[in-house]
C-alpha cells in the first residue's frame, strides 16, 4: 500500500493548478513534472493520502469533493477561515478517524487526524510553525506542546508493538543535512535548537525517518521558498516526513520525497508498504 502527504497550500488553489487532468504514470516514477493536486491524485497509485494546510471547511470544497467521489474522505477544518485544517483520503473506508487531541487549545487549529485501518495506525498531522505575527518565535512553546501532546497519546499504542505511520507537514528541519543554509537558520522557526531538540526526541524513543532509511545524501527537500528562482536553485527544507514505528519497519519497502510535483510550496512525500501490515502482530 502507499501512503502519501502533501501540504497542499490551500486545496482550492491547488486543485487544477496544471490545468485539465490527466492520467499516467505514478507521479514520482518517472521524473516528468506534475502540476496541480488533481493530475499528481490521479496517477497517485494512492491506498491513502494525507493533507495538510487544507484552508476550506468540507462544505467550501464542492469542486474537489465532486472530484474525489471515489474517495473515502474526512475533513478536519480550523475553527478560523482560511486557516490551517487537514483532510484524509482513502481507498477503503478506515475503521475508526479521530479528529480531537484532547485539548481545545489544539483542536480549534484543525491540525491532527488519527485512522485505524485494521491493525495499521495512520495518523495525519500539520504540526505548528514557531514564528508568530511579527516572525518572533512566539508560537515555538504551542509547537513544542503540540508535539509532545501528539507524542505523548500515540507512545503507549507504539510500546504495545503496534503499527503506526505519523505523516504531514512537522515545520522542522531535523539536521543540517535537511535544509540548504543550516547555518543561515538557526535563529528561525524550523531550525532553532529546542524546535530540532524536540523532534529529535521522537527518533531517540524509536520512530524511523522512513525517507533517512533509503537516502542518506544532501539536497533533498519538500519546501521551497515561493520566492522567484528559489526552487529552481533547489534551496529548501525537508520539514515534510512519513514517521514510522518499529513495528512497521519489516514492512517497508520505500520511503521517497516527489519533488517534482509542483502546484504548492511543499511537494508530496510517502511510504510503501507491504499490505500485510494492515494485519501486524
Amino acid at each position: 500500500m502507499r501512503i502519501l502527504s502533501w501540504n497542499v497550500n490551500g486545496l482550492r488553489s491547488c486543485w487544477n493548478k496544471g490545468g485539465p487532468e490527466r492520467s499516467g504514470a505514478s507521479a514520482g516514477e518517472t521524473g516528468e513534472r506534475v502540476k496541480g493536486f488533481r493530475a499528481w491524485l490521479s496517477g497517485a497509485q494512492a491506498s491513502v493520502v494525507g493533507l495538510q494546510e487544507v484552508r476550506a471547511r468540507e462544505d467550501q470544497l464542492t469542486e474537489c469533493v465532486q472530484g474525489l467521489e471515489h474517495w473515502h474522505r474526512s475533513f478536519a477544518a480550523a475553527a478560523r477561515p482560511g486557516y490551517s485544517g487537514v483532510a484524509l483520503l482513502s481507498r477503503t473506508a478506515p475503521d475508526e478517524v479521530i479528529t480531537s487531541l484532547g485539548d481545545p487549545l489544539f483542536d480549534v487549529e484543525g491540525r491532527f487526524q488519527l485512522a485505524r485501518f485494521g491493525r495499521l495506525v495512520v495518523v495525519n498531522a500539520y504540526f505548528p510553525n514557531g514564528n508568530g505575527k511579527d516572525r518572533d518565535l512566539s508560537r515555538v512553546p504551542y509547537k513544542l506542546a503540540f508535539y509532545r501532546r501528539l507524542f505523548d497519546l500515540l507512545e503507549p499504542e507504539k510500546k504495545r508493538g503496534a503499527p503506526i505511520v505519523v505523516m504531514g507537514d512537522f515545520n522542522t528541519a531535523h539536521h543540517e543535512i535537511d535544509l540548504a543554509r543550516p547555518r543561515d537558520n538557526v535563529s528561525n522557526s524550523g531550525f532553532t535548537p529546542v524546535e530540532r531538540e524536540e523532534h529529535d526526541r521522537w527518533i531517540r524513543s524509536g520512530w524511523i525517518d522512513t525517507f533517512r532509511v533509503f537516502e542518506q545524501g544532501p539536497g533533498h527537500y519538500s519546501w521551497w521558498s515561493q520566492r522567484f528562482g528559489v526552487r529552481g536553485r533547489n534551496v529548501g527544507w525537508r520539514i515534510d516526513y512519513v514517521l514510522a514505528s518499529p513495528a512497521v519497519r519489516p514492512y517497508l519497502h520505500k520511503g521517497f520525497i516527489q519533488h517534482h510535483v509542483d502546484g504548492s510550496d511543499h511537494c508530496p512525500v510517502g511510504v510503501d508498504l507491504d499490505d500485510a501490515v494492515l494485519g501486524a502482530r
